[in-house]
């Protein structure tokens, strides 16, 4: 009873907004501080910051071990994906960063800290985890806009490498300059050169810049924003305690009685 007593006691501090708040306060402040280490500070504050850092670390550690002893399932805490890549930030921050060989490590383990903000905020949680799960579809973009790219340096390799080598001289550097194009970084100097040449070559840059810039552009955020929803439904799904249904099966339940009730209605239609 005992040990409940404290679970209970551990899961209402892990569940307080008080408590989030106060580590979302933690967080903030350790990224300032590591902003703080890169400038050229004298002694005694940087005795001041050492004791601080390692402060931090004990108020994350500390809240790590709060938030495991107050799952009613020891294992469930680490099947989320959130809370082992937290575990595994706060126990890296236990490396020194000073006077130690792995100095260096310790130091840039303590810039990730600033990522716990997203495990922490659940609204960061829904935006991370819809774009972890955007990553595939998005690939199939990417590979669509690389051999775009691919087939428009290699013509503009072999139709302004004459004019400016720098720019054009083989499809490599064409590809470069043709993510200039898409960024819209002086891109107008570049598309002016070649027109001195080829009069109608601004064809070329403006159509490329339609499909790059504009289209897979579009492409990509829609994909993200429809994963996004689809993210947001499920958490809503989880809040309301219907995690063990999808919605690809609520889509598939829903077009069955459909199908059911069309069916009903043609026999009711024969039969009349």
């Amino acid at each position: 009873m005992e040990t409940k007593g404290l679970q209970n006691f551990f899961w209402s501090v892990r569940s307080n907004r008080a408590f989030e708040a106060f580590v979302i306060v933690v967080i903030i402040a350790s990224a300032l501080l590591v902003g703080a280490k890169t400038y050229n500070i004298s002694g005694n504050w940087r005795t001041v910051i050492y004791v601080l850092d390692w402060i931090i670390t004990l108020i994350f550690l500390t809240e790590i071990s709060v938030r495991f002893l107050g799952e009613k399932r020891k294992l469930d805490f680490f099947k989320q994906g959130w809370n082992i890549f937290d575990t595994l930030i706060v126990v890296a921050s236990l490396v020194p960063i000073e006077d130690s060989d792995m100095a260096l490590v310790g130091r840039l383990i303590r810039i990730f800290r600033v990522l716990r903000l997203i495990s922490i905020i659940p609204e960061m949680r829904i935006l991370m985890n819809a774009l972890i799960k955007a990553l595939p579809q998005l690939g199939y973009v990417l590979v669509l806009m690389f051999i775009i790219f691919y087939i428009y340096g290699a013509i503009g390799s072999m139709l302004f490498a004459e004019i400016n080598p720098a720019l054009w001289g083989d499809i490599a550097r064409a590809m470069l300059t043709l993510f200039r194009v898409m960024t819209f970084e002086d891109w107008t100097d570049v598309m002016y050169e070649t027109m001195v040449l080829y009069p109608l070559s601004w064809s070329y840059y403006l159509s490329f810049i339609f499909l790059s810039a504009f289209a897979f552009l579009n492409m990509v955020i829609g994909i993200v924003v429809n994963v996004l929803n689809e993210e947001n439904d499920r958490v809503m799904l989880e809040e309301q305690g219907l995690t063990k249904v999808s919605l690809n099966e609520i889509h598939t339940q829903l077009n069955d009685i459909q199908s059911m009730l069309a069916l009903a209605e043609a026999k009711r239609s024969n039969q009349e």
